[in-house]
């Protein structure tokens, strides 16, 4: 088990390195000029000239990248260019406003959708079993920036209940934080819940047709006793993953719901250094956000063999 454990870990590293090398290129292939980008058209030559060689634009691709990764390795995102502001220091609080959302959304939706998928499995083929499959193909197939906005028509323009914008601030109380973020951790909750729900229900199901489990009806057990019981713990391994693929998608998804209610988080600072063609706050938010898919995904992985016991046991 141990030499699984580091194995995965050993994995999720080497992914992480073929990940940063890969933002690094897709930034560096970007069409246009930087400096021009920066310093706008009324840029003189010589500006540029001398923009471009304090930025290293002049240098080997690969020099750049190393001397890029070796500031990562030491805590150093580099500076934006167009506030010559610390990227780090500005990053740290946003990525507190995005895992703000993204807890705020799980917290939500994990136990829904497990719930929900737990009685979906023992209403099989019933009226609420129907329901909840139905609603949840249809959340999977809408975009989200269409449910965000019709649930900003809803809820904002015409009930009034929630602001439509989800500006926060450090001084905001934890309740007025929860009050603004509430539509959209909705909305990511409607998105990742049907996922979730659908393998939950599907794991579980998949689960019944074991002799042990026909073993328990003839005992006498009710169905939901049986699921509960003896199902659901054999099945935690593929919900554990999904739950944790969509926790990671609560983080690296919530680019589009950032931009749609203008939330202050990592996704807003990478599609403004976009715009405004910041490649080191864009690098620095792509490796935020690589990290924390990556570290999720590996940890769903260790949890899926510490709950699997033929994986515990040596072959």
């Amino acid at each position: 088990m141990l030499r699984l454990l580091v194995s995965r870990i050993i994995l999720g590293l080497l992914t992480l390195v073929a990940v940063s090398v890969l933002i690094f290129a897709a930034t560096e292939i970007l069409p246009g000029d930087v400096a021009s980008a920066v310093l706008g058209q009324g840029a003189t030559p010589e500006t540029l000239a001398a923009f471009r060689l304090e930025l290293g634009l002049d240098r080997p691709a690969y020099l750049r990248y190393l001397d890029w990764a070796w500031g990562v390795l030491h805590g150093d995102l580099g500076h934006s260019l167009t506030n010559k502001r610390d990227i780090l220091k500005t990053i740290v609080p946003k990525f507190q406003n995005t895992l703000f959302l993204a807890g705020f959304a799980a917290a939500i939706a994990v136990p829904l959708s497990v719930g929900l998928g737990i009685l979906s499995a023992i209403n099989e083929g019933r009226w609420s079993d129907k329901v909840s499959n139905i609603m949840s193909l249809a959340f999977i197939s809408v975009p989200e920036f269409f449910v965000a906005y019709i649930l900003i028509l809803i809820f904002a323009v015409i009930l009034q209940w929630f602001p439509s914008l989800a500006t926060v601030y450090q001084t905001m109380s934890f309740g007025q934080r929860l009050y603004v973020a509430a539509l959209p951790a909705v909305t990511l909750t409607m998105l990742v819940a049907a996922h979730m729900l659908r393998m939950t229900r599907s794991s579980v199901l998949s689960i019944m047709s074991q002799p042990y489990i026909e073993m328990a009806f003839l005992k006498g057990l009710p169905r939901s006793r049986v699921i509960v019981h003896h199902a659901l713990p054999n099945a935690a391994a593929p919900i554990i993953a999904v739950i944790a693929l969509n926790l990671a998608y609560l983080i690296v998804g919530v680019v589009v719901i950032e931009v749609v209610f203008v939330y202050p988080g990592v996704g807003q600072y990478m599609v403004d250094g976009v715009t405004k063609r910041d490649l080191p706050v864009v690098q620095a938010c792509g490796l935020v956000f690589a990290s924390a898919f990556i570290l999720l995904n590996t940890l769903a992985d260790v949890l899926s063999i510490l709950v699997n016991p033929r994986l515990r046991q040596p072959k």
